[in-house]
């Protein structure tokens, strides 16, 4: 399992590198659904267990990745919603050979979104 951040947003990733949780820094586009300020005491021994890695996305990552989705599918997701997918659509993430991978893809705060008519 690997976990997918924007960059304004690293608290799992400050929490895997310290060891334990930690205060991060909290904001951008999807800061209404993936920016606590820290990971909580019960969930960081079970993501250091179970998540391999983190890997962080830009703003523009993000945004680009719910345009995407807009176009192809019209499907509309928030912005934390397609963090994961944003990391495969900008190659901030990259499968090895073989890996099977799968995104969820979830959000609500469509009022987030403004597609460009």
């Amino acid at each position: 399992m690997i976990g997918v951040e924007p960059f304004a947003s690293p608290t799992l990733t400050k929490a895997l590198e310290a060891g334990h949780p930690v205060d991060a820094d909290a904001g951008g586009v999807a800061a209404d659904s993936l920016t606590p300020r820290r990971v909580g005491t019960h969930v960081f021994p079970i993501a250091k267990k179970y998540v391999h890695g983190t890997v962080l996305v830009t703003e523009d990552a993000i945004l680009n990745a719910q345009q995407i989705l807009w176009d192809a599918v019209r499907i509309v997701a928030e912005p934390g919603g397609v963090a994961a997918f944003s990391a495969l659509c900008s190659g901030a993430y990259q499968p090895i050979a073989g890996e099977r991978v799968a995104v969820i893809i979830s959000g609500g705060n469509t009022t987030a979104v403004k597609f460009e008519q």
